[in-house]
C-alpha cells in the first residue's frame, strides 16, 4: 500500500496489423488471405490513421498508458482478423462451411498473436481470446487451448437477435458452460448482445443509439432467470462497457418477478415450479457476475456504491475516441474525488486482480512511478480538459 493508486483498466482494446496476422496464419490459408486482403476495405475510423499503431506498438501503447496512470489492462480485440467482416467478433452466420473454416483460421491467427503479445508483458496484460459459437465442439477446443496457454479469460461473442442461434438462456449451451466452468475461465462480454439490423433509413442510426442499452443488458436476465448460474454455480461472468446504474434496477425487477413466480403466476402468465430458480436473482449476481465500468461519470460512480464496490472494475476504453485517455486521472478526479480510498482501490485494481489473476505485488513498483497519488485523485476537477472526448466528462 503506497500513496499512489494501482490502476488496472478493465476495458482496453488491441489487435495485430494485417502483416502480423498473416504471420500467424496456417500456411494453407496465406494465398487466400492475400486475395482477401486486397479486396478488403477497412470501415473503422480508429484503424485508418496513425492512431492505429496504438493497437500493437508496445513502446507507444505502454508509454501512453503509463502517462495516463494505467499499469495493467484487460484487453479486448480491436483490429479486423483475417477473413472476417468486422473487428469486434459478433456471431454473424457464415455463408457456408468454407466461410466458417476461413473465419476460424482468421480468429486462430488473432488468438496466437494475442498469446505472444501478452507474453511480452505477462504481469500487465490479460488478453481475451475469441471463440465462435457456430460449433460448440470447436468453441470448446479453443477454450481448452486458451486455458493451456495460460489465459484467465476469453471474450464471449454477441448473438444478434436476427442470427439463427439459440439465445443464451437455451440448454443448447450447457456443454459450453460446463467446459468454461471446468476450465475455470472467466467469460467476459463487451457491449452485451448484438443488435438487430436497423437498415439504412434516415433514423436508423438514432434508433440504434437508443436501443443499444436494451440489447447490451439483457444477457444478465437471460443467464440468471434461465438457471444457467444455478446449473453451473462456479461460472464467472463479466459485463463490460454496458454501464452500471441499470443493473441495480434490473436486479430489483428480477427479484420482484421471482417473488411472484414462486406463487405460480405473474399476472396472466403461469409458471411451473421447475422454471423458478431457487435463489433470488440478486443472489446469483452477487455470486457469479461482475461489471466492467468503462469511463464512469459521477452518476455512474454513485451507482457503483449502490451495486457494490466489490462487484465493479474501472476501465478507460483505451485507445477509443470515447475512452478517457489521455485524461484518465482527470476523469477520476471528476467522478471519484470524494470516495473512500479503500473502496476506490478495489474498483481501480483490487477487484480485477482477484478475478483475472493479476499480482498486485508485481504491479506495485510500476504504480509507485506511474500511478496517480491518492491526494491527486481526491482533488476535485476544476475544469474539463478542452480536448476531452469521453462521456466521463459530459454525463452527470
Amino acid at each position: 500500500m503506497t500513496d499512489r493508486y494501482t490502476i488496472i483498466s478493465s476495458d482496453s482494446h488491441a489487435g495485430g496489423s494485417m502483416k502480423m496476422y498473416e504471420d500467424y496464419l496456417d500456411p494453407e490459408w496465406k494465398a487466400e488471405f492475400a486475395e482477401w486482403r486486397g479486396a478488403y476495405r477497412n470501415p473503422y475510423r480508429d484503424l485508418q490513421d496513425d492512431g492505429r499503431t496504438r493497437n500493437w506498438d508496445n513502446d507507444r501503447r505502454v508509454g501512453e498508458q503509463y502517462a495516463d496512470g494505467v499499469v495493467a489492462e484487460i484487453t479486448f480485440p480491436n483490429t479486423v482478423p483475417p477473413f472476417y467482416p468486422t473487428g469486434m467478433l459478433i456471431a454473424y452466420p457464415p455463408k457456408d462451411q468454407k466461410d466458417y473454416e476461413r473465419r476460424v483460421a482468421g480468429i486462430t491467427a488473432h488468438n496466437r498473436w494475442l498469446r505472444d503479445w501478452c507474453a511480452q508483458y505477462p504481469y500487465q496484460r490479460c488478453g481475451l481470446p475469441q471463440i465462435f459459437l457456430d460449433d460448440i465442439d470447436d468453441a470448446i477446443a479453443t477454450l481448452e487451448w486458451t486455458a493451456a496457454e495460460g489465459f484467465h479469460s476469453f471474450m464471449l461473442p454477441h448473438i444478434a437477435p436476427d442470427v439463427d442461434l439459440p439465445g443464451l438462456w437455451s440448454p443448447h449451451w450447457d456443454r459450453l458452460w460446463a467446459a468454461i466452468q471446468d476450465l475455470d475461465l472467466v467469460m467476459t462480454q463487451h457491449g452485451g448482445n448484438g443488435t438487430p439490423n436497423y437498415g439504412k433509413d434516415p433514423a436508423s442510426g438514432l434508433i440504434f443509439l437508443l436501443e443499444v442499452p436494451f440489447f447490451a443488458h439483457r444477457n444478465l436476465s437471460h443467464l440468471i432467470m434461465s438457471g444457467v448460474f444455478e446449473r453451473f454455480p462456479a461460472l464467472k461472468y463479466v459485463m463490460t462497457e454496458q454501464g452500471v446504474a441499470w443493473a441495480t434496477e434490473d436486479l430489483r425487477r428480477m427479484d420482484a418477478y421471482h417473488r411472484q413466480m414462486a406463487s405460480g403466476r405473474v399476472g396472466e402468465l403461469g409458471f411451473s415450479a421447475d422454471v423458478v430458480v431457487p435463489m433470488k436473482p440478486s443472489e446469483y449476481f452477487e455470486r457469479n457476475v461482475w461489471i466492467g465500468a468503462s469511463f464512469p461519470s459521477p452518476g455512474e460512480a454513485a451507482a457503483i456504491k449502490d451495486l457494490g464496490v466489490h462487484k465493479v472494475m474501472w476501465g478507460s476504453d483505451y485507445p477509443h475516441h470515447e475512452g478517457t485517455y489521455p485524461f484518465s486521472v482527470e476523469s477520476l478526479q471528476r467522478s471519484f474525488h470524494d470516495w473512500n480510498e479503500a473502496d476506490l482501490r478495489k474498483v481501480l485494481a483490487g477487484n480485477a486482480a482477484d478475478l483475472y489473476g493479476f499480482d498486485l505485488d508485481k504491479l506495485a513498483s510500476l504504480a509507485a512511478v506511474h500511478g496517480p497519488t491518492v491526494e491527486q485523485v481526491a482533488t476535485p476537477l476544476d475544469a474539463i480538459p478542452s480536448e476531452a472526448t469521453s462521456p466521463a466528462f459530459f454525463k452527470g
